[in-house]
């Protein structure tokens, strides 16, 4: 998604779209590396829950620490951060568009799979959750679980 597609569309090289582009190079960096940061925490609270985050091996509990504590979907998010980092470091619309494009996929998978399989996974919990953590926007402060919600019962 963030390796394979972008070196596809620019074959990593780097344009200049607009006169001082570097200015947007660095932005884009900065966005690949804390993008980057947040996928492996993120990914490190599923396996401490027991699981990963795949249909396949989902985890034994509702994870609702670390960055689940300001968005929903972390790691979407992270990764939509990392695709618009790389398409300011190589100049690349393309990868802008499939940013976008990656970013509404992920978008309709969540809300037609993953929301009604946690649901009638994790019940109340993921309600309260849901009620209280968006989907893609961060909260400013972190949200703190009822005492039932971060133990999964």
């Amino acid at each position: 998604m963030v390796g394979v597609i972008p070196w596809l569309i620019t074959g990593w090289e780097f344009t200049e779209p607009l006169p001082y582009w570097a200015v947007a190079r660095w932005t884009g960096a900065v966005l690949i590396a804390a993008g980057l940061y947040v996928c492996a925490h993120a990914f490190t609270r599923f396996v401490a829950a027991r699981g990963v985050p795949i249909p396949a091996a989902p985890t034994e509990h509702l994870v609702v620490d670390g960055f689940n504590r300001y968005v929903r979907n972390p790691m979407y998010v992270a990764l939509l951060h990392v695709l618009i980092g790389e398409a300011l470091l190589f100049g690349s619309l393309g990868v802008l568009a499939w940013a976008l494009t990656a970013w509404l996929v992920a978008a309709l998978f969540v809300r037609f799979y993953e929301e009604p399989t946690l649901e009638r996974t994790f019940g109340a919990d993921y309600t309260e959750y849901r009620r209280n953590v968006r989907a893609w926007v961060p909260r400013l402060r972190p949200w703190r679980p009822s005492a039932a919600a971060r133990t999964g019962r």
